[in-house]
């Protein structure tokens, strides 16, 4: 039976070691290496932390067995000065019962004060008081201070914390906070007071006051095996030392040390004087413990001597298993690398028999190592029409004539499809320096060749495209001379050189980073700078004449990134030159177009014109033929002829005025912008137009604006616009047929903005029957008229000249309740007219031109 527990047992004691060793047989390799690396190391790490754990645990245990020593003696320390001032109180409690009950007098009392005294040196004196304060006797120590006698008669001093005043209300006896007496100079010690009261049949008859040295009470109160082993000192409330011993500072370098703990120390109240006074105890470090001992520090020179040791072999295992790791890191990188290259690798001996080929390699001709390996020429992926050119570029290889730059060959594949490969040939050098074959590595470039071919084709296509054009394309860098592209049209006009695209670019006001020292380096001066906000951009065109080839070039240029990441300006220049001679032509015909209709108006107004002339020509008749019969007759005096003659002079002025005024109007002249004087320009409008408005009984009546700008406009044009528009509201109102009462016409002229600008308004208001919507509908049509002999052309180049000027015209019905009760036409100018781009002028006056004729 005892043999069979015993093999159990050994069963039992074997399993987990059983265990251990299928799960570690279970483990990648790498994984048991990582278990050896880390082994040694964390036998040093459990190592340490049970040393540490031990001895920690043995220094709690000695600072508890500490503790609780030093709590056990100050409590013991504690009883022995609660039972010795019990002892006092119960003695002066019966001191004060016979002084009350009058059974002693003041010579027995000081008898039993001098034995208490004498007997107990902590107690320092002992003072009868009574109920008003005053000492009737008191017996003093004669180790006592003088300061501290005590006066019959005498009133005891306030303070005490109303000590005296608490008894007499408690009829208790009473112990005060420890104090100090200050007449008792700077080697004073700490008192305590008992107060013990006295009552007579009821009444308050005073106290018996028993002083108590505080040092007194420690050096024999408190037992000397106590303070043998500690420093015992008597405290208050707010920790100021009142008697004992303070120990030492301890040393800062000791506390460096990890066992270096503050000594052991425990304080607790005085009963029965309560937290007033308090009793503290610290024990001594005379010696470390277990620390200090010399097992402390063989057990340390062990350890050390251990972890140095298990330190060593966990960098020995270390660094093994790093070798080990990295040599098979190595393996592995080497054959993924091989398994994932896209290129085909191939070895040859220095006889060109194949020794290794790479997976890509077999990949590439299809077929397996075993195929290839071995083989010499020719090879089974050499097409059978290339074997001979193979077989001279093998002996080139073989004998180190192949170009460094590789060669392009043809391989067929296993299943007979043929690709085109470049391959590249280096010498294969061993460990010791010396040549044992040839490394070719081969890349199917069959679909980079189709790309380029492709490529090749499409730019032959879009030269073509270029060349075709019939405008000068070129392309420069920012800041260079060099010419990187220029189609035929630019190298006819300007020949093969960048001078002519920067010359265009400079006329035309494109903005172009000028040539530095640096222009002719590699290296673009503008690389690194942000250049899509370049790129995006719109866009810039200018027109602009080149005097060497007498022509007018519409110019557009714009960024753009070159092939080679710089940044390159491209130019395109077209020949406008016929469009420029039709503007000008469409834009001489629009003045004659403006003089005709002038010279219309005119016409139109003829009667009215002849009428106004003929006023001042009859006064002047009227007064030639009054002074001519006056003078014959000799009946007219200096005076009376010299009035005469200014009279005569004034209507000579006003018919002049009015000629100039028409001869103004109509006088042909190129068109001339410049700021003119609203007020001017209105007032020799409104000259002319009233004309013809008295003509058909029409009352003018204006309203302009106080302190109105000045416009940039051309004054002869705007005029014309105004008396067109008040010659026909005067027209409108003739057709009416209305009272005279009701014939008007205003002329309002006020400033306002409009759309974002301060603008000058100009308004004609008319009394007539309005627009019909018919009429509405096509008014600024051109050769539309609703007059029988109208040519339809008056409000269309009024809209035209006022829009300009980048102004607007518009008419509308003015209404009274649902009536219409007349029309207003109404156009405004910019102020402030915004800068037109180049060409913008004469597209204007083309587009005019075309909308007349």
């Amino acid at each position: 039976m005892s043999t069979h527990v015993s093999a159990s047992e050994r069963n039992t004691s074997t399993a987990p070691l059983a265990l251990w060793r299928r799960w570690w047989r279970k483990q990648s390799p790498s994984r048991q290496d990582r278990f050896i690396t880390l082994g040694p190391l964390l036998a040093v790490v459990l190592f340490l932390a049970a040393v540490v754990a031990a001895f920690s645990y043995l220094r709690i245990e000695e600072i508890d067995r500490e503790q609780q020593a030093v709590r056990r003696d100050v409590e013991y320390a504690q009883q022995r000065l609660r039972l010795r001032l019990l002892e006092r109180q119960e003695q002066l409690m019966r001191i004060a019962r016979d002084v009350a009950n009058r059974e002693i007098d003041t010579e027995e009392f000081l008898v039993q004060a001098e034995s208490l005294v004498n007997q107990y040196p902590e107690l320092m004196a002992v003072t009868w008081v009574d109920n008003k304060k005053r000492i009737k006797t008191a017996y003093v120590s004669s180790s006592a201070n003088l300061a501290q006698a005590r006066i019959p008669g005498e009133a005891i001093k306030p303070g005490n914390d109303g000590t005296f005043e608490l008894a007499r209300d408690l009829r208790q006896p009473v112990y005060s906070r420890p104090f100090l007496n200050k007449d008792s100079g700077p080697y004073s010690a700490p008192t305590l007071q008992l107060q013990v009261p006295m009552d007579d049949q009821g009444k308050f008859a005073g106290v018996i006051i028993g002083e108590y040295s505080i040092d007194g009470l420690l050096r024999f109160g408190v037992p000397t095996e106590v303070t043998a082993k500690y420093a015992v000192t008597l405290i208050d409330e707010k920790n100021v030392v009142l008697a004992g011993t303070i120990p030492p500072p301890r040393n800062p370098a000791d506390r460096l040390l990890p066992w270096s703990d503050g000594a052991a120390e425990y304080e607790i109240p005085v009963s029965p004087v309560g937290n007033g006074l308090l009793i503290r105890a610290e024990g001594y470090r005379a010696s470390l413990g277990v620390v200090g001992s010399g097992f402390f520090w063989l057990v340390s020179a062990l350890s050390a001597l251990t972890v140095w040791m298990l330190l060593g072999t966990w960098r020995h295992t270390r660094k093994r298993v790093q070798a080990q790791q990295a040599l098979i890191s190595e393996t592995n990188f080497r054959r993924a690398m091989e398994n994932s290259m896209l290129t085909g690798m191939r070895a040859l001996d220095l006889q060109g028999r194949i020794t290794y080929v790479n997976p890509a390699f077999c990949q590439m001709t299809g077929m397996q190592e075993a195929e290839l390996v071995g083989h010499t020429a020719p090879f089974p992926y050499w097409p059978d029409a290339d074997v001979d050119s193979l077989t001279a570029r093998l002996d080139d290889e073989l004998n180190g004539r192949a170009p460094p730059g590789g060669f392009e060959v043809r391989v067929k594949r296993k299943d007979g499809l043929i690709f085109d490969a470049r391959m590249y040939v280096s010498p294969l050098i061993d460990p010791r320096g010396q040549q044992t074959g040839w490394m070719t590595s081969m890349t199917d470039i069959t679909e980079p060749k189709r790309v380029r071919e492709e490529l090749s084709a499409s730019y032959e296509r879009f030269t073509t495209v270029l060349e075709g054009l019939d405008a000068a394309v070129s392309v420069a860098p920012l800041g260079g001379e060099e010419l990187l592209f220029a189609n035929r049209l630019y190298r006819a006009w300007f020949g093969a050189e960048a001078a002519g695209h920067i010359n265009l670019i400079a006329q035309a006001g494109v903005p172009a980073v000028p040539p530095s020292d640096d222009a002719l380096d590699a290296v673009d001066g503008l690389a690194g700078l942000p250049t899509d906000a370049l790129t995006a951009a719109q866009t810039e065109n200018a027109e602009i004449y080149v005097p060497e080839l007498a022509k007018w070039l519409e110019v557009r240029s714009r960024y753009l990134t070159w092939v080679d990441g710089r940044l390159a300006q491209m130019v395109i220049a077209t020949d406008i030159t016929p469009r420029r001679h039709a503007e000008e032509q469409a834009a001489q015909q629009n003045e004659r177009a403006q003089t005709a209709s002038r010279l219309i108006t005119m016409g139109e107004m003829a009667s009215s014109v002849a009428h106004e002339l003929n006023q001042p020509l009859t006064a002047i008749n009227n007064y030639c033929n009054g002074m001519v019969s006056r003078i014959k007759g000799q009946q007219i005096s200096s005076e009376d002829l010299l009035v005469a003659l200014e009279k005569t002079a004034r209507q000579a002025h006003r018919a002049g005025q009015i000629i100039q005024r028409i001869r103004s109007f109509v006088k042909r002249s190129e068109p001339n912008r410049s700021y003119a004087d609203v007020d001017t320009l209105v007032s020799n409008a409104m000259e002319l137009a009233d004309i013809e408005l008295r003509r058909h009984h029409v009352r003018l009546s204006h309203y302009i604006a106080a302190r109105l700008p000045q416009i940039m406009v051309d004054p002869i044009l705007i005029e014309q616009v105004l008396i067109n528009l008040m010659k026909n509201a005067a027209e409108s109102i003739e057709h009416a047929h209305l009272p005279t009462a009701r014939r008007s016409v205003e002329l309002r002229v006020v400033p306002k903005r409009i759309d974002d600008q301060n603008v000058v308004e100009f308004s004609v208001l008319d009394s007539g029957l309005g627009l019909s919507p018919e009429v509405k509908g096509r008014l600024f049509e051109a050769f539309y008229s609703t007059k029988a002999e109208g040519m339809g052309i008056g409000l269309k180049l009024c809209r035209s000249i006022v829009e300009s000027h980048q102004g607007r015209m518009q008419a509308e019905n003015l209404y009274n309740g649902e009536e219409i009760v007349g029309c207003r036409f109404t156009f405004w100018i910019p102020v402030k007219p915004l800068l037109l781009p180049a060409g913008a002028a004469t597209d204007s006056v083309a587009s005019r031109s075309a909308d007349l004729h």
